[in-house]
């Protein structure tokens, strides 16, 4: 009997194999599937994270550049910090060195002081040594001469009379001594012309001549720029009596509230002296230069040196007779010819003339 041939690749090996092939790929399939959808997790996953990162990025690039304009602005006022510091530091080395300057000032100042108050305290017991001895000579004068007026000659004027006027020129040139700062002072508020120095002397001058007033006097005291009256305008060409010198304190605050203005008429003041009745015994006539205009307003803008010596001479020739004018003169510059003047006006009338310093009274 033959023998029948094996043949590996029966139905059966190939049933087998079909079936493990197939649960190979079946695996497989099954296998490939989970990856991808794993993958695809892990890839959303990812993706979120860059995402957040991203952000996070950006945040901190926006928060860093932030800060460093944050940081540069620092710098900067770090710097100027610094810079004022040293300028500080300077300032106040400066200051240290001024304090040590006036503190040494300061004590040559209070040295000089304690001298000055030894002086001053010498001076008051000479004051009141040569007052006892004033009033145990009863009040006499060194020099006296008595005529149609009262008057002394020492050290200034004796006020003397029974009618007594004080005329004082209010016009703008009692601003001052030049012709520039009487300029400056004119466009000056009323305040501070009223403080010019020169106007302070003049209205300390009528302080000082009403002081002297005798008690059984009548007194006037008359304004003159352009125009001329008194400075009691109820009482305007009246004589005053003395009385308790209410009438007085009042003249003498008007004086203090005026203001020095406008040209000046010597002309008018005159025919306001011969207005007064009884003629006055002494006129004390407190001035600082030629007038600038006569009764009348002047035709022209200005006017010369030889005008204003003219119109002093018409204005002096309308003057009553037998009355003692008393000039106290306070010299203008440009006007070389006004003291010579009123010293002419003053020694013919029988009067006196003075042009004090700038300390009097």
């Amino acid at each position: 009997m033959a023998r029948r041939a094996v043949n590996v690749f029966s139905l059966s090996f190939l049933d087998v194999m079909s079936c493990g092939f197939g649960a190979v790929i079946l695996i497989f399939l099954i296998i490939n599937h989970a990856t991808e959808e794993e993958e695809k997790t892990i890839n959303k996953d990812r993706l979120s994270e860059v995402r957040l990162l991203d952000y996070q990025v950006q945040n901190g690039e926006r928060d860093l550049f932030e800060l460093l304009e944050r940081m540069d602005l620092l710098s900067q006022r770090i710097s100027e910090s610094d810079s004022k510091l040293v300028s500080s530091r300077k300032l106040l080395d400066d200051r240290r060195e001024d304090f040590e300057t006036l503190n040494a000032e300061s004590i040559a100042q209070e040295e000089s002081l304690k001298a000055l108050k030894s002086d001053v305290d010498s001076r008051e017991e000479e004051l009141e040594r040569l007052r006892a001895l004033e009033e145990a000579n009863d009040g006499s004068r060194v020099r006296s001469f008595t005529g149609e007026g009262d008057r002394q000659y020492l050290t200034g004027l004796k006020v003397g009379g029974k009618n007594i006027l004080i005329a004082v020129d209010t016009s703008a040139s009692m601003l001052d001594d030049s012709i520039v700062n009487v300029i400056r002072r004119r466009n000056m508020n009323d305040e501070r012309r009223r403080m010019a120095p020169k106007w302070q002397r003049a209205v300390r001058t009528v302080e000082w001549l009403s002081a002297q007033l005798p008690l059984d006097a009548s007194f006037q005291v008359y304004g003159f720029n352009v125009e001329a009256a008194s400075l009691l305008p109820d009482q305007n060409g009246e004589w005053v009596p003395l009385s308790e010198g209410r009438e007085l304190d009042s003249a003498l605050n008007a004086l203090r509230g005026t203001v020095p203005e406008g040209g000046t008429s010597l002309a008018n003041l005159v025919t306001a002296v011969s207005e007064l009745q009884p003629p006055p015994d002494n006129v004390y006539l407190i001035v600082d230069s030629l007038p600038t205009r006569g009764a009348r307003e002047p035709r022209g803008a200005t006017v010369t040196g030889r005008e204003r010596l003219e119109l002093f001479s018409q204005a002096v020739s309308q003057l009553p007779r037998q009355i003692p004018v008393n000039v106290i003169m306070f010299p203008m510059e440009g006007d070389p010819m006004a003291s010579a003047a009123f010293w002419n006006l003053a020694r013919a009338s029988g009067g006196s003339f003075l042009s004090p310093s700038r300390d009097w009274p």
